[in-house]
C-alpha cells in the first residue's frame, strides 16, 4: 500500500457550510499548519489554523493567484460552480493539486441530459427517462403525462440550480406546469419508490474510495413538505445501507462511470456523488454531482476516523490505493439546517441570531457542531442570519436517536425573526431503530 502523504498548506474555496466543515476537518489534522478559505466568514476564521483570502470563488485567475501567493499544495473545490466554470482545470495548468473535477467531468452535474448519457453508457441502473431540447416542450409534456399515468414524473431542469432544479409531480398538469417554468434543457424521468441516500466517493480518475453513506432530507417542511430545496438536514449512518450496500454501491455506480468519463477523455478527479433511490429492486440512480454534499458533508466528516487531506491530496495525484478502506467512527451524527425566511425564494437578510458565542458556536454543548453557510458576523458574540441556508446544527450520539436528539435540542436554542427548520430529520429511522 503507498504511502499517503499530508498536505501541510490546503486552500478550501467555497465559503458556505460543507466548505466550513471541510475546513474544520482539514485544520485539525496532524501535519496541516494552514487552511485558506476564499471569502472566508468569521465563524470559519475562528477555526484554529484558518485563513482568509479574498479570490472570487469563480475567478480562475484569483484562486491561481491565492494559491500561488500561499505556496498551497492542495486546493479542494466545494460548490459546483467553481467547477463549471473551470477552476480546477486552470489549477491543473498550473501544476497545483486540485480536488475537484475539469468542467468537461462535472458535467456529471451540470447536465442532467449528460448525467443520463454516461450513466446509461456505464451500465448504472437508474430511473427510466429522456432528455428533451428547449424547443421541444410539447414532446416532453406528453412524455411526462405517460409517465405521470403509471405513478408519478421527476422533471429537471438540465444544468445547475443549487439542488433547487427539481420538481416531482403526481400529476401531469403538475408536470406541465414544473415543464413551462424551466428556461432551457429538461429532462424528464420516471417516479421511483423507496428511500433515499447518498454515496459519496473520492476519485483518482480511475479508483473510488466511498466514505460513510448518508441520508439528505431535500423537501423544506417536516413530513417532506413543500419545495424542493438545497438541503434541509441530514444524517449518517443510514441504518437501511450497511458499509457492505455502501461498498457494493461504489463498485456497481461510481467505478463504471468513472471507466466512462475516463473512455471519452475526461477523466473524473475529486467527490463523486451519487444520489440514489433504494427500491424494491435495488438502488437506482436519481443523479450523480460532482462534488461533496451539502449538507451531508457536515454529518459525513464528523465520523471519520482517518485523516481527510492525505485522501484528497492522493485523488488530486491520481495516487489512490486501490486497496485501500476508509474506516468510520463509532456512533451517528444528525445535521439540522436553519434557513432563513422566505428560503428556498428570496429571504428576509439581517435578522440577529441568538444564543452563539464570539466563534459562531453554542456554548457548554460538547457534542454539538455549528457549521455557518449564510451568516455575516456583526459585533461581540451577534450574528446576523443573511443567507438562504444560514446554519447546520450538527448533534453527535452513540447512536442515530441519542444525535438527534442532540441536535435538535441544540436546534431549539438557537433562533432569529422567521427562522425556517425541519423537525424529523432522521425521526423515523430513529424510531424504528430504537
Amino acid at each position: 500500500m503507498s504511502r499517503l502523504v499530508q498536505p501541510t498548506r490546503i486552500l478550501v474555496v467555497g465559503n458556505g457550510g460543507r466548505e466550513h466543515a471541510l475546513a474544520w476537518k482539514l485544520a485539525a489534522e496532524p501535519g496541516v499548519n494552514d487552511v485558506y478559505v476564499t471569502m472566508a466568514r468569521t465563524a470559519v476564521l475562528a477555526e484554529p489554523h484558518v485563513h482568509d483570502v479574498r479570490a472570487d470563488p469563480l475567478s480562475a485567475a484569483d484562486v491561481v493567484a491565492q494559491a500561488r501567493a500561499a505556496a498551497v499544495e492542495l486546493v479542494v473545490i466545494g460548490p459546483e460552480g467553481p467547477l463549471a466554470a473551470g477552476v480546477a482545470d486552470a489549477l491543473a495548468e498550473a501544476g497545483i493539486p486540485v480536488f475537484g473535477p475539469t468542467a468537461a467531468a462535472a458535467r456529471i452535474e451540470s447536465s442532467k441530459a449528460f448525467c443520463r448519457d454516461v450513466a446509461m453508457a456505464a451500465g448504472v441502473p437508474m430511473a427510466s427517462g429522456r432528455a428533451f431540447a428547449a424547443d421541444d416542450r410539447a414532446a416532453a409534456i406528453q412524455y411526462a403525462a405517460d409517465l405521470a399515468a403509471r405513478g408519478g414524473v421527476v422533471v429537471k431542469a438540465d444544468g445547475l440550480a443549487a439542488g433547487k432544479g427539481v420538481t416531482v409531480c403526481d400529476t401531469a398538469a403538475e408536470a406541465a406546469v414544473a415543464i413551462a417554468t424551466i428556461d432551457g434543457p429538461i429532462v424528464v424521468e420516471e417516479r421511483l419508490q423507496g428511500r433515499e441516500a447518498s454515496v459519496i466517493a473520492i476519485c483518482d480518475g480511475r479508483w473510488a474510495v466511498g466514505l460513510p453513506p448518508a441520508r439528505d432530507h431535500k423537501r423544506l417542511g417536516d413530513g417532506d413538505a413543500g419545495p424542493n430545496t438545497g438541503g434541509m438536514g441530514a444524517y449518517s449512518p443510514v441504518p437501511d445501507l450497511s458499509d457492505q450496500d455502501a461498498a457494493d454501491i461504489v463498485d456497481r455506480f461510481h467505478r463504471p462511470v468513472l471507466a466512462e468519463l475516463a473512455r471519452r477523455g475526461t477523466p473524473f478527479r475529486g467527490a463523486l456523488y451519487a444520489g440514489l433511490m433504494l427500491t424494491e429492486d435495488g438502488p437506482r440512480l436519481l443523479e450523480f454531482n460532482a462534488r461533496f454534499g451539502d449538507p451531508e458533508t457536515q454529518v459525513i466528516l464528523p465520523r471519520l476516523a482517518t485523516p481527510l487531506g492525505p485522501l484528497l491530496l492522493a485523488a488530486a495525484r491520481g495516487r489512490l490505493d486501490p486497496e485501500l478502506t476508509i474506516p468510520s467512527l463509532p456512533g451517528s451524527a444528525v445535521g439540522i439546517v436553519l434557513a432563513s425566511a422566505g428560503y428556498p425564494g428570496a429571504v428576509e437578510q439581517g435578522a440577529r441570531i441568538t444564543a452563539l458565542d464570539a466563534r459562531g458556536r453554542l456554548p457548554d454543548a460538547p457534542d454539538v457542531l455549528v457549521f455557518h453557510s449564510g451568516s455575516d458576523h456583526e459585533t461581540g458574540s451577534t450574528f446576523l442570519a443573511t443567507g438562504g441556508r444560514v446554519l447546520t446544527v450538527v448533534g453527535r450520539g452513540p447512536d442515530l436517536a441519542a444525535a438527534r436528539t442532540v441536535a435538535e435540542a441544540a436546534a431549539d436554542r438557537i433562533a432569529w425573526p422567521g427562522a425556517q427548520r425541519r423537525h424529523d430529520i432522521g425521526a423515523m429511522v430513529a424510531e424504528a431503530v430504537a
